[in-house]
């Protein structure tokens, strides 16, 4: 990743973290946080990894409501990003980065136990 596109990936994040917490009023997606953004090299779409409390059921009624609010929230950055000329494509997906590693922990410990 460039250093452009690092830059326009933190600066999103940033400003989308701080739109949902304040602006978005959509009651499934309270206990989800951007924990990521990738942006293509042409700036054109951004990745939001979303991290979201709950069992899948609440996870994946998160990522509806922010599917549903994707054009509120692109038009907000929009109006917060005045520098960019284009706001980009708004894609969101699960950040299973977290459960990965207890599931990771739980068989590394099993394998302790079991020696």
């Amino acid at each position: 990743m460039s250093q452009r596109t690092e830059r326009v990936s933190d600066l999103i994040r940033r400003e989308l973290a701080e739109v949902i917490v304040h602006r978005l009023q959509d009651p499934r997606v309270k206990l989800a946080t951007v924990s990521e953004v990738r942006v293509t090299p042409d700036l054109r779409r951004a990745i939001v990894l979303m991290s979201v409390l709950g069992d899948d059921q609440q996870r994946s009624q998160a990522l509806e409501g922010l599917l549903h609010a994707r054009g509120f929230l692109r038009s907000a950055l929009a109006r917060r990003l005045r520098s960019m000329k284009v706001v980009p494509e708004l894609v969101f997906e699960l950040d299973r980065g977290a459960e990965h590693s207890r599931n990771i922990e739980d068989l590394l410990e099993s394998f302790h136990d079991e020696n």
